[in-house]
């Protein structure tokens, strides 16, 4: 969980639900950190709470977010412990390390239901259909994960060792398509979530949740992504295990089988939420000329990354990459909902001219030193503009910082 008061980048990458770092090219399943894009949040901690009567709660000490844990070895008795070789011993922990996990997040599920839809559909603090379109099918996939669990328990010796762990994960991983849909919804429902944290009742309950022990200081939204970040975790738990079986192990090539399943599975949901999301920016778009409604936008089904830019005069800008054309947005708010109107003339990818240009000197387009705010000359800045000079569109934008400049330079580039 971040901290409330870390600064949120702007720049995101959508086709994959893990990257924090964007924009990013798109490729492949390389790692499992690259699979499935986390949101950036913020925490329900920002919330005002207890504005109309003191807060005279007494100070309990606060929960951890981390429940307390107890390493596999730490339960066996010592002539159990001189039995078993060190390799043995790490391969049994990882082992047990994606068992407990699978019933935290068990716990977890049962939770979000329990304390935060059934409580606020009961009080009608939200309709069912906004706890619906937010919560998604979030306790059907509790059976999911009980059959995992139940799979290792029966495998597991009285001792407390398993011999054998990769038919039951080769039998069990293509299941986890099932969250396609949910991890599709995400951008969507968290959209939902933050504007219903407008209504006072909203915040009020989610406050007095977030301070309860049960929520282990966690809010809302992190319950809601505990499944992603299970998701992207499983790759590097299969690997653990593999890395400390022996090569003789029976498991060995069916847990090398296990991983590319996973993978495989990670990259479908990554292409189906890239192509969702890249959906819900598509109906964000509002258009004040109809010229502007470029058919390459519709037929969209990547974008390969997106964020906040200023142009020459300091006016922000959210910019659009999608796979086909470039599309220069300003933030706009419609009945508390967040739109995007189109500025100028989209560019298309094979019609786009990127030029890269250095700090303070600009070589085409006349001078604009200091228009950037109150520093001496322009920083990370660069300039995308039509190959045909007949539209005579071209834009000069600058990015936070030279990070994400290079960044943006690099996806045009790709694009």
């Amino acid at each position: 969980q971040e901290p409330s008061n870390k600064r949120v980048r702007p720049l995101s990458r959508v086709t994959s639900l893990a990257n924090l770092i964007s924009p990013v090219r798109n490729g492949a399943v390389r790692r499992f950190g690259q699979t499935i894009q986390s949101f950036t949040l913020r925490s329900d901690s920002k919330s005002p709470a207890c504005t109309q009567k003191p807060c005279s709660r007494s100070a309990a000490p606060t929960p951890p977010k981390r429940r307390n844990s107890v390493l596999w070895s730490e339960m066996l008795d010592v002539n159990m412990k001189e039995s078993l070789s060190t390799k043995e011993i790490k391969r049994q922990e990882a082992i047990y390390e994606m068992s407990r996990g699978e019933q935290d997040l068990i716990e977890d599920l049962k939770l979000a239901r329990k304390a935060y839809h059934d409580p606020m559909l009961k009080l009608s603090i939200m309709s069912e259909e906004e706890l619906t379109h937010i919560f998604g099918d979030l306790d059907s996939y509790i059976p999911l994960h009980e059959d995992l669990l139940a799979s290792l328990g029966e495998a597991t010796n009285p001792d407390g060792t398993v011999e054998q762990i990769g038919p039951i994960l080769v039998k069990w991983l293509p299941r986890l398509h099932a969250y396609k849909g949910y991890c599709s919804n995400q951008l969507a429902a968290k959209a939902l979530l933050d504007q219903k944290k407008q209504d006072r009742r909203v915040q009020d309950f989610l406050q007095r949740c977030l301070e309860s022990p049960f929520s282990r200081k966690l809010d809302l939204w992190s319950f809601l992504d505990i499944p992603r970040s299970r998701l992207v975790k499983y790759p590097l738990l299969l690997k653990e295990i593999l890395r400390h079986t022996p090569k003789d192990h029976p498991d060995i090539q069916i847990l090398e089988e296990a991983i590319s399943i996973i993978q495989g599975v990670l990259s479908d949901i990554n292409l189906k939420k890239g192509e969702s999301e890249c959906q819900y920016y598509i109906d964000k778009l509002e258009y004040l000329d109809e010229k502007q409604k470029d058919p390459r936008i519709e037929g969209s089904k990547a974008l390969l990354c997106h964020g906040e830019l200023k142009n020459k005069n300091g006016h922000k800008l959210y910019v659009f990459l999608f796979q086909d054309v470039l599309v220069l947005t300003r933030p706009v708010t419609r009945n508390e909902r967040q739109a995007y109107q189109v500025y100028r003339q989209p560019i298309p990818v094979q019609e786009l001219i990127l030029e890269d240009l250095q700090d303070g000197d600009v070589k085409m387009g006349g001078s604009f030193r200091g228009a950037f705010g109150n520093s001496d000359k322009a920083k990370n800045i660069f300039r995308v503009r039509f190959q045909d000079p007949s539209p005579g569109q071209s834009h000069t934008l600058q990015a936070n910082d030279v990070f994400h400049k290079q960044q943006w330079v690099n996806c045009i580039r790709t694009a």
